[in-house]
């Protein structure tokens, strides 16, 4: 069965942890819906890890809704939830829901933004129109210029700012929000607040669920990668030798094999 928002809920009211990964095409979302994986992020972050950009500020809508349409003709289990990229939501409440159906139509079952209060007009006029929005908070990468950098977010007394923000979108209708690079004392805060189920990717062990980019799952990212990164593979190193063999084979005459020729 398809997961739901009401699946997270549940989740959260059990304390069962979950996970969400990003995909970007079709075969990769299959594969990780046949592993079992529950939502799947169409993340800006395709900016960075897919299209060569040093940042997720370039991706256009329509990149996004291409990708998003890709992911969702590959998986049909996962919640897919397609990212809203820079500059297509903060000019006004409509044209955020304007871009959100765009989304939906190509087949994302959710969408994601960043920001907190700021950002609660927004998602208070896509939900009212039936569309779940998740939210994202801390080190949100589309202010990438306005933090200097990629900084860890919410320490001291921003850490108050933070939960005000959290508690503003779970208010104006967010069935989640993303924590971002913050202390994991002000995950376990924030995830506690909150009715809510947050999602960690550098927040600490606390929030309810955990989010990594596919990319640096499976090795594929150069260093330097940020803290919170655990590669459970190494394709970086698997890709480089199977090319190399590729490359070998066909040097010395052993590719193509009678096998591999047609008759």
């Amino acid at each position: 069965m398809p997961v739901t928002v009401h699946d997270l809920a549940a989740w959260k009211a059990r304390g069962e942890r979950f996970i969400m990964l990003t995909a970007y095409d079709a075969l990769t979302a299959r594969v990780l819906d046949e592993a079992g994986v529950p939502l799947l992020l169409v993340g800006d972050s395709l900016g960075n890890n897919v299209l060569g950009y040093d940042s997720t500020i370039p991706v256009t809508m329509e990149e996004a809704l291409v990708f998003t349409a890709a992911v969702a003709r590959g998986a049909s289990n996962p919640m897919i939830v397609g990212d809203l990229p820079f500059g297509s939501y903060q000019a006004s409440a409509e044209e955020a829901m304007h871009n959100a159906a765009r989304l939906v139509k190509v087949g994302a079952n959710a969408i994601k933004l960043e920001g907190g209060r700021r950002s609660a007009e927004a998602v208070r006029r896509i939900t009212d129109a039936g569309v779940p929005v998740m939210g994202h908070l801390g080190l949100t990468p589309q202010s990438f210029n306005a933090f200097g950098g990629f900084r860890v977010q919410g320490r001291g007394e921003r850490g108050d700012e933070l939960l005000a923000d959290a508690l503003a979108l779970q208010e104006a209708g967010c069935f989640a929000v993303v924590l971002e690079a913050i202390p994991a004392e002000l995950g376990a805060r924030v995830t506690e607040a909150l009715e809510i189920p947050t999602i960690g990717i550098g927040a600490g062990p606390h929030c309810d669920g955990q989010v990594l980019v596919i990319t640096d799952l499976l090795g594929l990212t150069p260093d330097p990668t940020p803290r919170f990164v655990k590669r459970y593979a190494d394709l970086r190193s698997i890709v480089a030798e199977a090319a190399q063999r590729f490359a070998k084979d066909v040097a010395e005459g052993h590719y193509p094999a009678p096998e591999h020729e047609y008759h």
